[in-house]
């Protein structure tokens, strides 16, 4: 089966590719990369001939001549595009900070402005896949991951899903603090757990392990709490009061005054950070003399990225360094070959995906994306039923997704008024005339 990466020149391709080489169901025979940018997709490509020397069974790796020859024959896709680039995400972020509002790329006014530059783009590729593979599962890893796979869907129906690993990160980590065996996770007749929301912004509510609810124990131990991110980010008072463990994006909600004072003087962004150590990374390697050297060098800068990670968040929370329970998130390359393989092996795995609402939340739309459990089998991924949402919970949850469906809008009929309406009702921008004046910069900076 031919797996296709869209945005095949980008940084975390090797660790799909590696994960593949790691596959003892070797579902995959040919991996084809396309992306717009000549001179990345040749680095990666050169980080994963290294990564297949010495592999007894390799799998082969092509470049596309185009987005056609890519998708077309494809059994899987791969999409994790960054349209506009890093230059994008710094516009994204620093037009918002220039009028007292946090930019960020996938949340509040900065996660609108990507959306709004990406929808388009992501909308084409749906209707080429559409017409070049229609059998094609299509995983969309490019953010706004839930507005973005929410747009495609229009096209695609449920053979497209978006996938995150915040959420299995979240749930490995909780498990590990409350002394249960993160592996067990994987046995639905021994583990469960409820979490649900949008992506970057959802709860976990529930984490059972043989029989035995541990979320109330891990909650009211301050220790156990302070041995993992999401604990130290929220704080154990803070968390207690919750009853939930909220995903690490809420953060931004939560302790809007305390992140935006961390950011809003900051020299550097975490887009200007990205784009000169990503910048740096494709300048070097292409000069580094051999796929060794290439290798090595993107490992470092890898490990340099993962410890990097919302540290503006950290340092709004007390500051402190991420640890190496920290660093093992789901991995976006784990997530994305267990939903593969749950596809073609009917094996009905539960995983926390990004759907089609169905009935799982009363109060949305049945075609609105949400992050949730659910089962996945040969005809896709079926949102599981979750115990009914508070309202606190309830209520930023239709805020945001009032959000994201007015950026589709927005982006699909370049409705300006959409736009605003957009910006303007995000939580976390506080004014129409604040949201007019950022969408007016952004169309002039495009």
């Amino acid at each position: 089966m031919r797996l296709t990466i869209l945005g095949g020149g980008g940084f975390r391709v090797p660790l799909v590719y590696r994960a593949l080489l790691d596959d003892p169901g070797r579902a995959v025979s040919e991996v084809v990369l396309h992306d717009t940018d000549p001179r990345r997709v040749a680095v990666i490509a050169e980080v994963l001939a290294r990564l297949a020397q010495g592999h007894p069974a390799p799998v082969p790796v092509r470049v596309a001549d185009g987005l056609d020859d890519a998708l077309e024959g494809a059994g899987f896709v791969f999409s994790a595009i960054r349209v506009g680039g890093t230059a994008g995400r710094i516009r994204d972020e620093r037009i918002p900070l220039s009028e007292g509002v946090l930019g960020q790329e996938t949340v509040g006014a900065g996660g609108v402005l990507y959306g709004l530059r990406t929808i388009p783009v992501a909308l084409h590729i749906a209707e080429r896949a559409a017409a070049l593979a229609p059998e094609a599962w299509v995983i969309n890893f490019t953010n706004p991951a839930g507005m973005v796979t929410e747009a495609m869907s229009q096209v695609l129906g449920d053979r497209v899903i978006g996938i995150c690993d915040s959420p299995v990160g979240l749930v490995r980590r909780a498990a590990r603090a409350a002394g249960a065996d993160p592996a067990a996770l994987a046995d639905p007749d021994r583990a469960g757990y409820d979490y649900v929301g949008l992506n970057h912004l959802g709860w976990l509510r529930s984490l059972t392990l043989d029989g035995t609810e541990l979320l109330p124990g891990l909650l009211a131990d301050d220790a156990a709490l302070g041995s993992f991110e999401e604990g130290r980010l929220f704080g154990g008072d803070w968390l207690r009061t919750l009853g939930a463990l909220p995903n690490e994006y809420l953060h931004y909600y939560y302790f809007r005054r305390e992140t935006l004072d961390s950011v809003r003087d900051t020299r550097e962004t975490r887009g200007e950070f990205l784009d000169q150590q990503q910048g740096g990374f494709f300048e070097r390697a292409a000069a580094a003399g051999g796929p060794d050297a290439v290798y090595a060098l993107w490992e470092r800068t890898r490990l340099e990225r993962e410890e990097t990670y919302m540290a503006h968040s950290r340092e709004a929370s007390g500051g402190w360094q991420r640890d190496s329970h920290d660093l093992e998130g789901g991995g976006y390359d784990r997530v994305a070959l267990a939903l593969m393989h749950a596809i073609l092996g009917n094996s009905g795995t539960r995983l926390i995906l990004n759907v089609r609402n169905g009935t799982t939340v009363p109060q949305l739309a049945p075609d609105a994306i949400v992050e949730t459990v659910c089962e996945v089998g040969a005809q896709g991924a079926r949102p599981l039923p979750c115990a009914p949402l508070r309202e606190d919970q309830l209520g930023l949850m239709l805020q945001v997704k009032a959000v994201e469906r007015a950026t589709v809008e927005a982006a699909l009929f370049k409705d300006r008024g959409a736009a605003l309406r957009a910006l303007a009702l995000h939580p976390l921008v506080d004014s129409p005339a604040v949201a007019a004046r950022i969408l007016e910069r952004a169309a002039k900076e495009a």
